[in-house]
Protein backbone atom coordinates (compact mmCIF):
# COMPACT_ATOMS: atom_id res chain seq x y z
CA UNK A 1 0.00 0.00 0.00
CA UNK A 2 1.45 3.39 -0.81
CA UNK A 3 2.21 6.15 2.01
CA UNK A 4 -0.59 8.56 0.23
CA UNK A 5 -3.81 7.72 1.85
CA UNK A 6 -5.14 9.74 -1.31
CA UNK A 7 -3.71 7.48 -3.59
CA UNK A 8 -5.27 5.42 -6.55
CA UNK A 9 -6.97 2.79 -5.29
CA UNK A 10 -6.69 1.16 -8.68
CA UNK A 11 -2.84 1.40 -8.39
CA UNK A 12 -1.20 -2.52 -7.67
CA UNK A 13 -0.22 -2.78 -4.42
CA UNK A 14 3.40 -3.53 -3.59
CA UNK A 15 4.12 -6.99 -1.82
CA UNK A 16 4.49 -6.47 2.12
CA UNK A 17 7.93 -8.00 2.94
CA UNK A 18 7.00 -9.55 6.35
CA UNK A 19 4.95 -12.46 6.87
CA UNK A 20 1.20 -11.49 5.68
CA UNK A 21 -2.02 -11.29 7.87
CA UNK A 22 -5.15 -11.65 5.26
CA UNK A 23 -8.47 -12.59 5.82
CA UNK A 24 -10.86 -14.10 3.41
CA UNK A 25 -14.30 -14.51 3.03
CA UNK A 26 -15.92 -17.69 2.22
CA UNK A 27 -19.42 -17.39 0.74
CA UNK A 28 -21.63 -19.49 1.61
CA UNK A 29 -25.23 -20.22 0.36
CA UNK A 30 -27.94 -20.82 3.51
CA UNK A 31 -30.55 -22.64 2.41
CA UNK A 32 -33.34 -23.24 4.56
CA UNK A 33 -35.57 -26.33 4.29
CA UNK A 34 -39.06 -25.55 4.15
CA UNK A 35 -40.99 -27.73 6.46
CA UNK A 36 -44.07 -26.27 5.86
CA UNK A 37 -46.26 -26.49 3.00
CA UNK A 38 -48.25 -23.62 1.83
CA UNK A 39 -51.91 -24.03 2.28
CA UNK A 40 -53.99 -24.96 5.28
CA UNK A 41 -51.39 -26.37 7.84
CA UNK A 42 -52.15 -22.72 9.66
CA UNK A 43 -55.70 -23.49 10.20
CA UNK A 44 -56.11 -27.30 11.36
CA UNK A 45 -54.77 -29.10 13.71
CA UNK A 46 -53.68 -32.19 11.91
CA UNK A 47 -53.48 -35.59 13.22
CA UNK A 48 -50.05 -37.76 13.98
CA UNK A 49 -48.89 -41.11 15.31
CA UNK A 50 -48.37 -40.63 18.66
CA UNK A 51 -44.85 -42.40 18.52
CA UNK A 52 -43.96 -39.63 15.69
CA UNK A 53 -45.15 -36.43 17.99
CA UNK A 54 -43.00 -37.88 20.87
CA UNK A 55 -40.00 -38.64 18.41
CA UNK A 56 -40.49 -34.61 16.53
CA UNK A 57 -40.72 -33.48 20.54
CA UNK A 58 -37.47 -35.12 21.55
CA UNK A 59 -35.42 -34.77 18.03
CA UNK A 60 -37.19 -30.76 16.89
CA UNK A 61 -37.94 -33.25 13.35
CA UNK A 62 -40.77 -32.67 11.20
CA UNK A 63 -43.87 -34.92 11.56
CA UNK A 64 -46.41 -35.88 9.05
CA UNK A 65 -49.30 -35.34 9.56
CA UNK A 66 -52.13 -38.76 8.59
CA UNK A 67 -53.05 -36.06 5.70
CA UNK A 68 -49.72 -35.78 4.22
CA UNK A 69 -49.04 -32.20 5.71
CA UNK A 70 -45.35 -31.84 7.11
CA UNK A 71 -44.57 -29.51 9.64
CA UNK A 72 -42.71 -29.22 13.05
CA UNK A 73 -45.45 -29.25 15.89
CA UNK A 74 -45.60 -26.06 18.27
CA UNK A 75 -48.58 -24.29 18.89
CA UNK A 76 -51.66 -25.90 20.78
CA UNK A 77 -53.56 -28.10 18.39
CA UNK A 78 -57.07 -27.15 20.91
CA UNK A 79 -56.94 -23.83 19.34
CA UNK A 80 -57.98 -24.82 16.09
CA UNK A 81 -60.65 -27.10 14.33
CA UNK A 82 -59.36 -30.74 13.45
CA UNK A 83 -58.52 -30.90 9.30
CA UNK A 84 -61.16 -33.14 7.47
CA UNK A 85 -59.18 -34.75 6.13
CA UNK A 86 -56.67 -36.19 9.04
CA UNK A 87 -60.65 -36.99 10.82
CA UNK A 88 -62.10 -38.87 7.74
CA UNK A 89 -58.72 -40.71 8.24
CA UNK A 90 -58.79 -41.08 11.78
CA UNK A 91 -62.73 -42.42 11.76
CA UNK A 92 -61.94 -45.07 8.91
CA UNK A 93 -62.99 -43.17 6.04
CA UNK A 94 -59.76 -42.95 4.02
CA UNK A 95 -56.34 -44.21 3.80
CA UNK A 96 -53.42 -42.74 5.67
CA UNK A 97 -51.32 -40.69 3.32
CA UNK A 98 -48.30 -40.56 5.44
CA UNK A 99 -46.30 -43.25 4.46
CA UNK A 100 -47.17 -45.56 6.84
CA UNK A 101 -49.23 -48.76 7.31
Amino acid sequence: MSDNPLSDPFEPQAQPSGPSTSTSVLEREQVEEQVQEPGDHERFSHYVRKEKILESALSGEPVVALCGKVWVPGRDPKKFPVCPVCKEIYEGLRAPQDGED
